[in-house]
């Protein structure tokens, strides 16, 4: 008699929807630290601002509103985002390496795959092409795509789900934000939260051990989860 299968259960899932950054490569990467940084000199500039009284704008705004670029457009202080995310997204990506694994795995996954970010276009395509995952995905969704309703923000969501008719029982969403994956949850998504690695982390994230109310999976690291994972098998939709 062979032995039951064990691992995570998503042999239901036929869409695959990945966040970019912090999730698909770990978050001890140095990518969000100079995203962070440039955004608190966007801010600084912007507002005219000292550095210290740019960053606590920029960090209510995050809080308040979701990004910081969301907080900027809703208080009239800027008129075009694209600007904002073409300047905080100008860095240096040879922090991360290539991970062929990774890409093999997702390569793997029946059914449709995409990637959902807060990000910009330009910034979802750099990041997958240096991990070596540009070939992975069926398309890449940024917060231009949603009408810079950024995640959480159920606008975003609506937006990325119409697009692509995502049927929620079949869909399942790899996130390190637990409030983003809130609102996944709540649209009736398979939850999967890939927690921070050891260490200094930002207030959305979880750490080790976590695992809140709202996620059905938790996983130290994307790459073993995926492997570890059962899905079904079949022809690609």
């Amino acid at each position: 008699m062979s032995a039951p299968e064990t691992g995570p259960d998503l042999s239901h899932v036929t869409t695959w929807v990945f966040d970019l950054d912090h999730t698909l490569y770990p978050s001890d990467a140095a990518i969000m630290s100079q995203v962070d940084a440039r955004m608190t000199d966007y801010v600084a500039r912007t507002l005219r601002l000292p550095r210290d009284e740019a960053r606590i704008v920029q960090k209510t705004y995050w809080r308040e509103h979701g990004t910081t670029l969301n907080g900027l457009m809703a208080n009239n202080q800027i008129g075009d985002g694209r600007e904002f995310l073409d300047f905080v997204h100008d860095i240096d990506l040879d922090v991360i390496d290539p991970d062929p694994v990774l890409a093999d795995r997702i390569r793997a996954l029946p059914g449709k795959r995409y990637v959902y970010t807060n990000g910009s276009m330009k910034h979802a395509e750099n990041v997958c092409g240096r991990l070596g995952l540009s070939d992975c995905f069926d398309d890449l969704f940024d917060v231009e795509a949603a009408g810079f309703q950024p995640k959480p923000l159920m606008a975003g969501f609506e937006r990325f789900s119409s697009r692509f008719a995502i049927r929620p029982a079949e869909a399942s969403f790899f996130e390190d934000s637990v409030r983003n994956l809130k609102t996944a949850h709540e649209l009736g998504w398979t939850t999967i939260l890939i927690r921070a690695k050891p260490g200094p982390r930002d207030e959305e994230s979880a750490g080790p051990g976590e695992h809140p109310d709202h996620v059905h999976f938790a996983a130290d690291c994307l790459k073993t989860f995926l492997g570890e994972a059962r899905t079904a098998s079949g022809i690609r939709r």
